[in-house]
Order: structure tokens, then sequence, then C-alpha cells
């Protein structure tokens, strides 16, 4: 993924904001590159998981794909590193193909921003993060 600074200090800003709890959002793509950040609201309101509307989810996501883009969805740890947890490999099976950003926020100051692909399976790949600006 490539993402502009200012996109991604919109996604840290939102995993600050939303800090002891996970937050949560998408990204749209364009071969590759981010475009735009859509947040949402975290209706667990936890530190532990995140869950979106449907009905909120649900118009995004046709807008991001009717401009021929894709959706990456994005959430925060608070309290652990940014990897995959077994709750976001068990929900990641419902959107097959769809790369996962994870924001760190458990090392202090410094935010962590790492992108992953979780197959239906459970295998985790790693996908470079670049920043541009």
């Amino acid at each position: 993924m490539l993402i502009s600074q200012e996109l991604l200090a919109q996604v840290v800003s939102h995993a600050r904001r939303d800090a002891p709890n996970e937050c949560c959002g998408l990204v749209a793509l364009e071969g590759g590159r981010a475009v735009a950040v859509y947040e949402l609201e975290n209706l667990a309101a936890s530190p532990l998981r995140f869950e979106v509307d449907g009905a909120k989810l649900a118009p995004l996501l046709f807008e991001i794909e009717e401009a021929g883009r894709q959706a990456a969805i994005y959430h925060s740890h608070t309290r652990s590193e940014p990897y995959p947890s077994q709750t976001d490999v068990n929900f990641a099976r419902w959107w097959p193909g769809c790369e996962w950003l994870i924001i760190g926020l458990a090392g202090g100051e410094e935010a962590i921003a790492r992108s992953f692909l979780i197959t239906d399976g459970g295998k985790i790949d790693e996908v470079d993060v670049s920043v541009d600006g």
C-alpha cells in the first residue's frame, strides 16, 4: 500500500482519538495507492475488537467499488503489536482478498502502521506500507 503522509495522519489521528478503544474504517485504494479514508464508529467500543454498522458500511463499499477502487480495512491495536489477532483472522474470512491496515499504539508516542493480507485459511502475509510525501 502506498499512502500519503496526510491520509496516514488521518488514520493515526482517528486511532489516537478513539484510544483506548480500537478505531476502524476503510481506505479506498486505486492501483495499490490510498486515495481516501473513511472513518467509521466502533460500535463495540472495545480495546480488543471492533464492530461496524452494516447500514453505514454498505453504502461506502458501494461508493468505493462504483469508482473502480478496492477497499482496505483499517483498525488500531491499542494494547498489542500491529499484527492480526485471532479475532482479525476470524473476521477476515468474510473479506477475502482485502488488505488490513493495522495501526499500533501500544509502544507509546510513535504509531506503527503495518498492512496484511489474510487468506480464508488464516494465512497472514505482510504487505509493504510506503508513505509518500
